[in-house]
């Protein structure tokens, strides 16, 4: 043991941090978006010492998404209802439609409360690379939607990406022919941006969305 604190480069004992318990909880975390080891083991420690406070109401919520969570028929949305609950709200403008690559999207642009109508999941986008083609995505429920009838306009909120656009524009053939007014979220200049500090992807379109000065 002398000779190995003496000597700096030595292999290193390697005990266990914690209990394979704590451990699994640890790494559980870790694999969460936005947690890496660091911050999942800091998180891990806060519920540790708030069990009753934290770790209890955490291990309760989870179980009982766990056991009611549920994928909305309607839209693609995730919820513990079925239909979900914006499909469910009376409140919901029937007639205007906003198309999303993922749930993500959806929850992002619900967080904003700027869009009072309904939304359709697609599970995806559209990529050659990845071998995701339409049938892979929720297309088909959309245009049934869309044939229906009681939808006036169709917003198609994909990612400003290659295969976002791509997807967009697949879109636009699919439904053109239905009575609809088919709109696309704009991409440009981010409220506060500094040109300096933009990519030319981003000012390109904004010069292409140039429009006259009142």
């Amino acid at each position: 043991m002398l000779s190995t604190l003496a000597n700096p480069r030595a292999t290193p004992y390697l005990f266990p941090m914690a209990s394979p318990e704590i451990e699994a909880l640890t790494q559980a975390l870790s694999r969460l978006p936005g947690l890496g080891p660091r911050s999942a083991r800091r998180a891990v420690l806060h519920l540790l010492k708030k069990r009753e406070g934290a770790l209890g109401p955490l291990r309760a919520a989870l179980e009982a998404v766990d056991e009611r969570l549920e994928t909305c028929a309607t839209c693609g949305n995730v919820d513990t209802s079925n239909p979900c609950a914006i499909c469910a709200d009376p409140r919901r403008d029937a007639r205007a439609l906003c198309v999303v690559e993922e749930v993500a999207d959806l929850w992002a642009l619900d967080r904003a409360r700027l869009f009072p109508g309904r939304f359709h999941v697609l599970g995806g986008r559209l990529s050659a690379l990845e071998g995701v083609r339409p049938e892979d995505l929720s297309i088909d429920a959309l245009v049934r939607r869309i044939e229906s009838g009681g939808i006036d306009e169709v917003v198609l909120a994909m990612n400003a990406t290659l295969e976002g656009q791509t997807t967009a524009h697949y879109l636009v053939e699919r439904i053109e022919r239905f009575p609809v007014r088919v709109t696309q979220l704009a991409h440009g200049l981010p409220v506060g941006g500094e040109l300096d500090y933009l990519d030319e992807g981003t000012l390109a379109q904004a010069l292409r969305a140039r429009r006259p000065v009142a």
